[in-house]
């Protein structure tokens, strides 16, 4: 939400800076996440003065040049050599000084100093275009001769200058999302620290009176539930136009474009009092009749967007005797909205449910500033104040005459909610003694008054448009808010009670994968929960049916909760590497969505299972491009399978324990998946450039699934077990082996570890051969393995007995030759 200074300063009378009242709004919980300059000049003409040309003589060298002088007012005249056909001497223009900064479509530049064909030239007299004053670039601009030579341009010309806060407004405080709720927070906040009696306050309405009852519009409200009030009133014979200046510029600084000055008027008084206005052609509101309900389900309407909308049965809408003329609280209809034509105005100023509205402007995916208000809760006492203001302002800009009383139709007053607040609890829940007076100041500034009061209690009446100030402890907040969380002393002690911390740790756990990962390069990533229900139909693998969908979307982007973690990873892949950073090394851990008869230990309700998942996602080259490794080696299958056989072994998991299986599918094109029985621990490999073409990706990417609920139970058998280093020799002996092709090197080390468990320490692959030297169906191993017997040194007889004891049981198991 964004806030004028300038504006908020017709509220409440305070001299503080920007960036102070940026602290104070932010100490009370309006943050201020930025504060922007606004001008309604770019630039805001700053280098710019009045001057006066004294001589113009033709250039020597250029026949479209002119020589001229021009005095700004300091004590010599200015050599300006100047292009435009229209200058002459006598004229009052604009001189852009040495260092102003033009700004221009075509690039900006600054004003130097320089030569011009051999001539001196201190400046440049400037048209409309290159001031940013129009789009003139016919000829220099001559001004009125009274202009006061030496004058700031942006003086003369009344340039607006503003400093416009963005305001994260939280969705409980739609009190604040105007200027007058914001000044009326920065007043309390001010008195608080300065024991004073400053005062927001809203412009006076007392001039408003009705001019005659030649236009009366009668008005109806069939659901005063959706409704519970409805104002009204009609002006006669305004005339549209363009807004005056001081109003546009009011706009634009917030980011609103100026229309028209009927519709700017509705914009203003909702920016300024955070009450929504609409307002009609009164001649189009057939039979003399406004009534507000609901219409048939199916029933068409055509929006102020020209977009044809199916009504359902539950939107409250505005209508004339014959059909809809608005949706109530969200948007307004084609036939009935102000135009250039219009003559007589009718004005509503309305307070309408916020369910109700919150639901139709979801069903018709119509986000307006008016529903963002009505959606949230409106005040339903300020309606009849709005209309006096909007009409008032409209009489001044538009003329007219009001022609009607005001029609307020209120069956029912909402009224103050009633909350008693023990002092005791004030000092319990804040945790300091804040003195009584104060206490009462801050509540005063709020508008909250006190009914009645004892040694013990307070009993209040809070506004109605305090919608999130119901309950004892939401008062509390509100004078722990203003008062300053910044001003509560931290306690001397704290007392905090012992817990035993869980086995397994998973937190711990987790950190400690995510702290490894880190210092390995990888990047974490955290995506939303909620995605896309299409991604599913990329993969086989994956059932629409079982997708956890959203019941009220906020889009269909993030219409349901994710099964995997690939599909966000992936996005976030994409996202890298369109903005050419294509060396990924992420992970993200996260849980995943499915519905399903069986339910996990993790799931919260029946018919659903939520598991806890570790993705990683590698592409692009192992190190970056350097003058030492060239353009670098690509990350293959077998980088990412170090990293998750070390992300096991760090968690005490030896990846040699699992069942091991080679595969591919519609997500993978070669892969390996880790398994204990049928339960899958960890799938990884190469994705298929299907599933990469869905997200315009070109090059590999190798992705890991990591089951991280399962890992966290195997790690309850992991045992700590602590060794000396062994003082004794490691033997090192190299097999040479003739293996079917098909056989997996996994088996090879399976084989040789059981042969000889306690003797073997280690064994690696070292060489792999295919040729024409042995036969088309086979293949050879290079494999070293390291022999070491932790009580005594190795005879050679040892060694030998334990290699021939490997040997026989790779012969029997594999059918290996040794070569």
């Amino acid at each position: 939400m964004k806030i004028s200074y300038q504006w908020l300063k017709e509220y409440i009378n305070t001299s503080l800076s920007p960036d102070e009242i940026s602290v104070l709004l932010t100490d009370c919980g309006l943050e201020v996440e930025a504060l922007e300059e606004y001008q309604s000049v770019k630039g805001g003409l700053e280098g710019f003065v009045i001057g006066e040309v004294l001589t113009k003589e033709k250039h020597p060298d250029a026949d479209r040049l002119s020589i001229t002088t021009v005095n700004i007012g300091n004590a010599e005249p200015l050599n300006i050599v100047c292009g435009a056909p229209n200058v002459a001497a006598g004229q009052k223009v604009v001189v852009a000084t040495v260092g102003t900064t033009i700004y221009s479509e075509k690039g900006d530049f600054t004003i130097n100093k320089s030569k011009i064909r051999g001539c001196v030239s201190e400046g440049m007299i400037c048209a409309e275009d290159e001031m940013g004053l129009g789009a003139s670039h016919e000829g220099i601009m001559v001004l009125d001769s009274s202009a006061i030579i030496g004058t700031k341009a942006s003086e003369y010309f009344n340039i607006y200058s503003d400093t416009v806060f963005e305001i994260g407004l939280t969705p409980n405080r739609i009190d604040a999302a105007s200027h007058y709720g914001v000044a009326r927070d920065l007043a309390a906040v001010i008195n608080c620290r300065n024991s004073g009696s400053l005062k927001a306050t809203l412009p006076s309405v007392d001039q408003f009176k009705t001019d005659s009852n030649a236009m009366c519009i009668d008005v109806v409200v069939e659901d005063s539930i959706a409704c519970p009030r409805y104002s009204g009133i009609t002006i006669k014979d305004v005339t549209v136009a363009e807004s005056p200046e001081w109003l546009k510029n009011r706009l634009l600084a917030i980011g609103l474009r100026p229309i028209n000055n009927i519709v700017d008027i509705t914009n203003y008084v909702l920016q300024e009092l955070a009450q929504p206005l609409h307002a009609f052609d009164a001649d189009k509101i057939e039979g003399g009749k406004v009534i507000v309900k609901k219409l048939q389900q199916n029933t068409k309407f055509i929006t102020l967007d020209n977009v044809e909308r199916i009504l359902n049965a539950e939107d409250l809408m505005i209508c004339n005797v014959n059909e809809g003329m608005c949706i109530a609280g969200v948007f307004g209809g084609t036939k009935s909205g102000v135009t250039a034509e219009t003559k007589n105005i009718f004005i509503e100023s309305a307070c309408f449910d916020s369910v109700h509205v919150r639901k139709t402007s979801k069903n018709h995916g119509l986000k307006t500033d008016a529903s963002f208000r009505f959606e949230r809760g409106t005040d339903p006492n300020i309606t009849v104040y709005a209309l006096k203001r909007a009409a008032l302002l409209i009489k001044e800009i538009a003329g007219g005459t009001i022609s009607s009383e005001i029609i307020d139709v209120y069956p029912e007053k909402l009224e103050d909610f009633q909350v008693d607040v023990k002092l005791e609890n004030i000092k319990r829940l804040i945790g300091k003694e804040i003195p009584l007076i104060t206490v009462k100041n801050i509540l005063n500034s709020l508008d909250i008054k006190i009914n009645s009061e004892t040694s013990e209690t307070l009993e209040l009446s809070v506004p109605r448009y305090r919608i999130d100030v119901q309950r004892e402890a939401d008062v509390i907040e509100e004078i722990m808010r203003i008062y300053g969380y910044n001003n509560i002393d931290l306690p001397e002690s704290m007392r905090i009670s012992m817990s035993s911390a869980p086995f397994p740790d998973r937190e711990k756990m987790q950190n400690l994968i995510s702290d490894y990962l880190s210092s390995n390069g990888f990047n974490e990533i955290l995506n939303n929960s909620l995605t896309n229900p299409e991604y599913i139909s990329v993969l086989k693998s994956y059932s629409p049916e079982e997708n956890v969908t959203i019941l009220n979307p906020l889009s269909n982007e993030l219409a349901a909760m994710r099964q995997s973690l690939l599909f966000g990873g992936l996005e976030s892949v994409s996202y890298n590497i369109n903005r050419k950073n294509i060396n990924l090394k992420l992970f993200e851990f996260g849980k995943t969505y499915r519905r399903s008869n069986a339910q996990s230990s993790e799931s919260i309700l029946p018919g659903y299972t939520e598991n806890y998942a570790l993705s990683l996602l590698i592409c692009g080259a192992v190190n970056p491009e350097s003058w030492a490794t060239g353009k670098g080696k690509a990350v293959d299958f077998f980088f990412i399978k170090s990293f998750v056989n070390s992300i096991l072994t760090r968690l005490g998991i030896a990846a040699s324990e699992f069942i091991t299986e080679n595969f591919s599918d519609d997500q993978f094109s070669e892969a390996l998946c880790y398994k204990v029985k049928d339960e899958n621990v960890v799938r990884f490999g190469k994705l298929n450039k299907n599933v990469l073409k869905h997200f315009d990706i070109k090059q590999e990417v190798f992705y890991a699934d990591f089951n991280w609920d399962m890992i966290v139970n195997l790690t309850v058998k992991n045992k700590l077990e602590y060794s000396d280093i062994s003082k004794f020799p490691q033997v090192r002996r190299d097999l040479a082996l003739l293996i079917d092709k098909k056989i997996q090197y996994s088996e090879i080390e399976k084989i040789i570890k059981n042969a000889e468990n306690k003797m073997v320490l280690e064994v690696n692959l070292f060489d792999i051969y295919e040729g024409d030297k042995i036969e088309s169906d086979k293949k050879s191993y290079a494999v070293s393995v390291i022999l070491q017997n932790k009580e005594k040194t190795m005879s050679d007889q040892e060694i030998d007995a334990v290699m021939n004891k490997i040997i026989k049981s790779l012969q029997q198991k594999l059918n290996a030759v040794l070569r």
